[in-house]
């Protein structure tokens, strides 16, 4: 928002990110004033000329903002707008509050949906990596990017601008990771190495021994919880550097797992089927198997508001379960080989994406399993990367197939294999076994 008097020099900006990261600042107007120089009414005129969303990011940019953006009539009037057969006189402040944020998280979703479905896509491509780079985790505006050598980067979400690094002092590779706001955990085939974001820079690395042949990852403080080969799950506490249980989970390596907030445990399996155990206690809970397709499971992907977990198997299906029956709910193929990866935005229970071995972005139903969109990077539009800048971000163009599209007819070199994938609010992050790094930008169409 910028606010321009008729001497030029009266301005006030109020930055905010597309995650609602707003940064509080303190701007001039004029001389030796600042932006409450503006005043009460001036601030309500502004704010009404914008939407919901840049209402929403201008309110964390300071307490006097929030308050008047909230306690005005400027949430109300827009609210009303969108809900006629609701009376927001009649409702309670606070429970007027709580409404306009359920009813903002729902427009939010509906975009999102919407932008995936049927909005433009651009994709920005960019060499992240020496070696090739085989996973992503986008969280908080953040993007991190490693396993293929023993780098893992971080790069802005929004501009993909490169921002720090983090090298394993380990002989072997990164095998998987995951980060926070405070830490990133990233294990090897044989340990755990822990390294703090801010402040003094330091590594904590696991005594070998602990574990054989760690194949995944995931952790929820204090414990990181390791998939292996030997069909065990591990659970490992990161501050007394101590494996505090073992569970049995398959009789064949686990290749994929994933956490729940109420502290279970799901493992996938070479041979097609998960397991559920209780994190606290390692007793295990149930287990279940694919009807249709018999090959392993590659990848997890669990919803906490819809209690779902989505899988991707070695034989192109991609599978859902409801955990509180432990029954199937669809199996559809949505690809004609291996699906590496699943994922979707983590409170929204309709897109779900999915990436493979034949390097077409799909976008199905959450509920049915349905084909809702699939895309790759159109020919037309195939400008390499420049070798004198290696993090130089190049914009490509996203073709949208029909369901009747021959793959076969799609060179490879436009849809190398995706193996990972991660979802944020009207954007996705891949990784391709490659070199470069792709972010995905899907936009309204007006």
């Amino acid at each position: 928002m910028e606010v321009t008097g008729s001497s030029g020099r009266h301005r006030a900006v109020a930055a905010g990110s597309g995650g609602g990261r707003g940064k509080r600042r303190s701007v001039d107007v004029g001389t030796g004033g600042s932006i409450r120089s503006l005043g009460t009414d001036l601030l309500c005129i502004i704010f009404a000329l914008l939407d919901h969303f840049d209402l929403v990011r201008c309110s964390v940019v300071c307490k006097s903002w929030n308050n008047l953006i909230y306690t005005s009539s400027l949430m109300r009037d827009l609210y009303n707008k969108r809900n006629p057969h609701l009376k927001c006189a009649s409702i309670k402040s606070d429970m007027l509050e709580t409404s306009m944020k359920i009813y903002l998280e729902e427009i939010a979703m509906e975009e999102h949906k919407l932008s995936f479905l049927r909005g433009s896509v651009k994709v920005d491509q960019w060499s992240g990596h020496h070696a090739r780079v085989n996973v992503c985790r986008m969280k908080r505006g953040l993007i991190l990017t490693g396993v293929g050598d023993k780098v893992l980067r971080l790069w802005s979400a929004e501009s993909c601008n490169y921002l720090d690094e983090y090298v394993s002092p380990e002989m072997n590779q990164l095998v998987d990771y995951d980060f926070d706001e405070n830490k990133i955990v990233g294990l090897t085939s044989d340990r755990i190495c822990i390294w703090r974001r801010h402040g003094q820079r330091g590594i904590f690395q696991s005594c070998k021994g602990i574990f054989t042949r760690g194949l995944c990852m995931r952790y929820i403080d204090p414990e990181a919880v390791i998939g292996c080969e030997d069909g065990r799950v591990r659970v490992f506490d990161m501050y007394s550097g101590r494996c505090s249980r073992i569970i049995r989970m398959h009789s064949g390596p686990v290749t994929c797992l994933t956490l729940t907030d109420d502290q279970l445990v799901i493992g996938g399996s070479t041979f097609g089927n998960i397991a559920i155990a209780d994190l606290s206690s390692g007793k295990r809970m149930g287990s279940v198997k694919s009807c249709f397709s018999p090959t392993g499971l590659k990848c997890f992907s669990f919803n906490m508001h819809s209690y779902s977990v989505f899988a991707g198997s070695t034989s192109g299906y991609a599978h859902c379960w409801d955990l509180r029956t432990l029954r199937p709910v669809w199996e559809t193929r949505v690809s004609p080989n291996v699906i590496y990866t699943v994922h979707h935005l983590s409170n929204d229970t309709s897109m779900l994406a999915v990436g493979g071995i034949d390097g077409v972005l799909r976008i199905l139903n959450q509920s049915t399993g349905e084909i809702l969109s699939s895309l790759v990077i159109d020919a037309a539009n195939g400008v390499p990367l420049s070798s004198k800048n290696s993090h130089e971000v190049v914009q490509k163009k996203v073709r949208r197939l029909q369901d009747t599209t021959c793959l076969d007819i799609i060179p490879r070199y436009l849809r190398p294999p995706i193996t990972c994938l991660a979802v944020g609010m009207n954007k996705i992050v891949t990784t391709h076994n490659e070199k470069f790094i792709r972010a995905w930008r899907f936009h309204m169409n007006n």
